[in-house]
């Protein structure tokens, strides 16, 4: 028997709802190779405004993710948020699954609306998406921020213990919930304190049924390709200014691995570590997080003003 309601569903519509409120408009851009990606674009691009890309993470939709974001920001910059690949509407027939193959996808839409030179900000997975792309069109990035993207990982980190999981395969679990219980556990690993432990299950249930029901089998290909063959030496240092923002108790990525890209980066990256704050700094920190990005993207030096908050 169909649902009668779906609060996700009525949500999602509501952030349709403010994106368009905000000066963004709902585009689709087909590559011509099988693949289509999903991107809010502004509805009248400003020239006086530098352009900005918001990369998601591994969870809801890009709306989910970056609506906040998207309120602060889009009064100084022209902004674009597209859905990854098998997030959103955004998909694939062909078989790669590497960030690297997400950042091109992510280059060619910027190209299909006229944009050369930006900042990118990525999220979580989006950060590792974010750095690729820094490292492979370098003169189109002005500036990058990561935001808990353990892009520093090494394959062997998993069987060392700096991981509460010992494999990929546990962390897709974890990831990519199908019960409301594996949904209690994900917002535990995700939050200092979980809010799950107070929402009854049919909202869980809904919200599973709403974001992670499809593509599942693709989305744990994109967990195994990050980690697979992972080496710190391999990883190509970015020039661009970098702007690192962690959560103290993050338990996805822990925060040994934002220590490890500022030594990787050295004096071209600044790090912010929000207190009392997990993996979803985002929603339970936002002013700690807006504030420093804010300054670090707006600024007109090199980097912006010291913020390292440890």
């Amino acid at each position: 028997m169909p649902k009668c309601f779906s609060f996700t569903a009525t949500k999602n519509r509501c952030l349709k709802s403010t994106f368009s409120s905000r000066g963004l408009r709902s585009t689709f851009t087909d590559l011509k190779d099988g693949t289509i990606m999903h991107c809010w674009v502004p509805k009248s691009k400003k020239p006086t405004r530098p352009d900005l890309v918001l990369i998601h993470g591994f969870g809801a939709n890009s709306m989910w993710q970056w609506s906040e974001t998207v309120r602060i920001l889009s009064r100084h910059f022209n902004v674009y948020v597209p859905d990854l690949l098998f997030f959103g509407d955004s998909y694939t027939t062909r078989p790669e699954r590497t960030e690297s193959f997400q950042a091109q996808c992510v280059k060619r839409v910027m190209e299909a609306n006229s944009v050369t030179k930006m900042s990118v900000v990525g999220l979580s997975y989006g950060g590792f998406v974010a750095y690729d792309f820094a490292a492979q069109f370098g003169d189109c990035v002005e500036k990058v921020v990561i935001c808990c993207a353990g892009v520093c990982l090494e394959e062997k980190d998993l069987k060392l213990g700096l991981f509460a999981v010992s494999s990929v395969e546990d962390a897709a679990n974890i990831l990519l919930p199908q019960t409301a219980e594996q949904m209690r556990e994900l917002m535990g690993y995700t939050f200092v304190k979980a809010p799950a432990k107070v929402l009854p299950s049919c909202l869980l249930t809904d919200f599973i049924d709403e974001m992670f029901t499809q593509y599942v089998e693709e989305k744990k290909e994109l967990l195994l390709a990050i980690a697979k063959d992972r080496k710190l030496s391999d990883l190509p240092k970015i020039t661009q200014p970098t702007l690192i923002v962690w959560g103290d108790q993050d338990k996805i990525f822990p925060l040994e691995l934002g220590h490890r890209l500022k030594r990787h980066l050295g004096e071209n990256a600044q790090m912010v570590v929000i207190k009392n704050a997990g993996h979803g700094f985002l929603y339970e920190k936002p002013r700690d997080f807006h504030k420093p990005l804010k300054a670090f993207l707006l600024g007109t030096t090199k980097t912006a003003p010291p913020l390292d908050q440890t």
